[in-house]
Formats: C-alpha cells, sequence, structure tokens
C-alpha cells in the first residue's frame, strides 16, 4: 500500500457548474481499482480545461476501512442555524502561502478569526508550530479531510473532554532520535496530562519522500502505509486518535537551503505529511496528525542562524511532535450517520455560517462552499500558488468576498455575524437596479432602466 500523486486535465464544465459530481465522473476514469483518491487541489482553472491535482492511496488487493465512501460525497444541508456563528479557516499545505505557508505562522490570523466567531474549525497547518500550539480557546483542530467532509456534509463533528491517543514514530538506527519523540510525548502527560494509551514504533518504518508536483505544490509519495494501517486496525479500541511521528526524506542539503530562503521556499514536508493524514483519518474517521522525525543529529545540531520569523518555531525544535499532541488532545470526534449527525451537541455542516480561505485556492472545500451556499471570505494578502480567479464560479449573490488581508476579513465575518450586508458598510453605496416584470411566455426578467 502507497501513497501517490497524479496530475489530471478535464474538460470544463458548462458555466462552471456542478463541479463536485463532473469532477467526480472524470476521476473515476483515471484511476484503477484499488485507487482511493484522498486529496484534491485544482491548480488551474480557465474556460477550457481543469488540471487537478490528487492524492491517492494505492491498496493494491489489501482491504481498508471506509473503502466505499468518496471524498466527492456530497450531502446537501437542508438549511441553516442561527443559534451560533461558526466559521472554517483553511490554509491549504504546501502551496507555499505567505500567511500559514511555515510553521503555525497563521496562528494570529486563526486568533483574530476566532474572536469574531462562537466556533472556528481549523486544521493542523494553520496552527502546528513545532513545540508551540496556541490554537484558540474556541477552535476545533481537526485534519483536513474531515474539514473537506465536514463542509461536504458527510460527517459531523462532536466535542469531547479529552481523546484517549496512540502515538506512533518511525524506528531509527540512532536511539536519540527516537528518544526525542518518548520524552516529547513524557513531558505532554506531564504537564498538561495527555492520555496517551499507547505508544509503538513501526519497525521497519514507514517511507515518506517530499518531492513537487508540476505546479509548484508541496506533494510526496509514502510506501509502507499498509504496517501503520494493520497497527490502528489492530488497536482500534484502545485510542480515539493518533499521532504519527515519522521521517520525510528530503535531498541532501535541504535544510540549510531552506533556512536561508528567508521564508521563499515551498516548505517540502506538508505535502506528503498531508496525504498520509488524510488517508488515515478517510479509511479510519479518526482525528489524526504527523509531525516529521529530525533525520540526523548532524541536521540537529545545525546553527541555522537568526531565521524567518515564520520559520523560527521550526528552526528551535528537536521533535517537531508537541503541536500535534496538544492538538489532538481535544479533537472532537468525527460523526457519520444520520440519527448521530443529528444530536443536539453535534456540529454539522447546517452550522458553518463561512468558510476562509486565502485567494485562489480551489479544492473541495472551496466548492462544497460553493453548493452548500456557504459564504467564502478570500483573502489577498498572505496567499501562496493560485488556481486562478474565483470569481469565475458560478457563486450566489454575496456569496463571495474578497478581502484584502485578515484584518479585512475579520470585518467582513463581524458583519455577516451580525447579519449586515458587508458592502452596506462601504462607500459608494450603489443603488438598487429596478427590474421590470410582465408576465409572458418567456421566463427571462425584462429589464428596464434603472431607476435614479
Amino acid at each position: 500500500m502507497q501513497l501517490l500523486e497524479k496530475s489530471i486535465t478535464i474538460p470544463a464544465a458548462p458555466g462552471h457548474r456542478g463541479l463536485i459530481e463532473h469532477i467526480q465522473k472524470a476521476v473515476s476514469f483515471r484511476f484503477a481499482a484499488g485507487e482511493i483518491p484522498v486529496r484534491l487541489a485544482i491548480v488551474s482553472i480557465d474556460d477550457s480545461n481543469y488540471i487537478c491535482e490528487v492524492g491517492f492511496l494505492d491498496r493494491s488487493d489489501i482491504a481498508v476501512e471506509n473503502d466505499d465512501n468518496s471524498i466527492f460525497e456530497l450531502k446537501r444541508r437542508d438549511g441553516t442555524t442561527a443559534e451560533q456563528f461558526n466559521a472554517v479557516y483553511i490554509v491549504p499545505t504546501g502551496i507555499g502561502a505567505e500567511v500559514g505557508g511555515h510553521a503555525g505562522d497563521a496562528t494570529s490570523a486563526a486568533l483574530l478569526l476566532a474572536s469574531c466567531c462562537d466556533q472556528l474549525i481549523t486544521h493542523p497547518n494553520v496552527v502546528n508550530a513545532s513545540d508551540i500550539n496556541e490554537m484558540p480557546a474556541n477552535a476545533f483542530y481537526v485534519e483536513g479531510s474531515v474539514l473537506s467532509r465536514l463542509l461536504m456534509g458527510a460527517i459531523g463533528l462532536e466535542p469531547v473532554r479529552a481523546n484517549r491517543l496512540a502515538v506512533v514514530f518511525d524506528s531509527q538506527t540512532d536511539p536519540m532520535i527516537e528518544n526525542l519523540v518518548l520524552n516529547t510525548v513524557e513531558a505532554a502527560r506531564a504537564t498538561y496530562g495527555l492520555n496517551c494509551t499507547g505508544i509503538y514504533k513501526l519497525d521497519p518504518p514507514l517511507e515518506l519522500t517530499a518531492s513537487s508536483s508540476a505546479a509548484g505544490r508541496a506533494v510526496g509519495s509514502g510506501r509502507g502505509v499498509d504496517r501503520l494501517f494493520d497497527l490502528l486496525r489492530e488497536t482500534a479500541d484502545d485510542h480515539d486518535a493518533v499521532a504519527i511521528s515519522s521521517l520525510v526524506t528530503v535531498p541532501d542539503g535541504f535544510h540549510e537551503l531552506y533556512f536561508k530562503s528567508a521564508g521563499s521556499m515551498i516548505n517540502p514536508w506538508g505535502g506528503i505529511e498531508a496525504m498520509l493524514t488524510h488517508a488515515v483519518s478517510h479509511c479510519f474517521n479518526i482525528p489524526s496528525a504527523h509531525a516529521p522525525m529530525m533525520e540526523s543529529r548532524e541536521i540537529l545540531n545545525e546553527d541555522p542562524g537568526p531565521v524567518d520569523p515564520r520559520m523560527a518555531a521550526e528552526a528551535i525544535s528537536s521533535s517537531f511532535l508537541q503541536c500535534v499532541l496538544k492538538g489532538l488532545k481535544q479533537s472532537p470526534r468525527i460523526v457519520v450517520g444520520h440519527d448521530q449527525m443529528a444530536a443536539g451537541d453535534v456540529l454539522t455542516v447546517r452550522d458553518v455560517s463561512c468558510l476562509i480561505i486565502p485567494e485562489g485556492c480551489i479544492g473541495l472545500p472551496t466548492l462544497a462552499a460553493l453548493e452548500q451556499g456557504i459564504p467564502v471570505i478570500a483573502v489577498r494578502e498572505g496567499s501562496g500558488l493560485m488556481a486562478g480567479e474565483l470569481s469565475v464560479l458560478p457563486w450566489r449573490d454575496d456569496q463571495l468576498f474578497i478581502a484584502e488581508n485578515y484584518w479585512e476579513a475579520a470585518g467582513i465575518m463581524s458583519a455577516l455575524r451580525a447579519g449586515i450586508t458587508p458592502g452596506s458598510v462601504r462607500r459608494p453605496l450603489n443603488k438598487l437596479e429596478v427590474k421590470t416584470w410582465r408576465k409572458s411566455n418567456s421566463p427571462a426578467l425584462k429589464q428596464g432602466n434603472s431607476a435614479d
């Protein structure tokens, strides 16, 4: 069983409508039996084609849980709830976002956005900062595929008081590298009461390798995933969530180049990490997150010097795991099934009030929001690799808002929360256009002159 990535060009749908179903049908012809898509990014969009990059799990003849469920499964919400204002905040992993492209450097943005809503649902790439995780107190920390499935209406999120956590790490030839992981877990147990119900060493280890896609995104490949799946299957009754620490192979000398790039290089580790956790959470319906292991003592002892502030959390850590443990400690339970999702304390797509993304990021969460009628706030400042203008998609009136920065995004959120049309506080305030309707054989509206 392995993780792989492929690029697929799909003819554009008329008017870009029904994109999820359109892409699902097109993708189904590009995958062989046993290949399960787990992650999708549309890296280019125009009137002719969509270029999609799809991470998938090649399970060959090995059976896996949740095999029948598709990442393209859309269950339209039958209404919305107004008791709370809940926001989803996503910064896709591996796109080189100016805000959120490095170790937890979108945390400040998350804290700001969380102050404008009742519940912020976000993912590890936003708040994971190696030894630091200062996610908002009103945040749900969930893996990226879980966010996608929430917006698709396929699952719900149930708050928990604390999770029983399994920790899985790669065996290493140098025991010091393993001890860094062990001591990180013990520190979490001793300081904030982490309930680790099992810590397991994979021998032989996973084989994760970082690479770049044709569009420049951080992706990768992974082998030995079946060993991890066997472990999770056999210990399923003993844990509620899983933290994984494993080596991600990058080219020699890459660390030095990365820290000297002043933040201009895309973090290469996150792409394959996201592919792995997407597969785990999709197949087992449990919260999961990954941290890369330190490669060697030599790299640990390298002095990167003063680094770009967005990289500083990476430069001071030895295990990169503490943020994962803290996030998973209270990560909400993934709920499936209509009756379970209807429980009073379960958050579903009905309860999502808006989605915040970097401008130009088009994946299943964006397409799900489009289909579900969820307002989307796209932030220009801090975006990374762009897929194209979001405005070409068939948004409803007042569904897509472009914010110049996160300050403005917070203002738009506050207006939506207050029930105020965001444009009403901007000037000039355009006059309404009066449309004359006359009953005829044609359902089309006949437009008259504007009333001045």
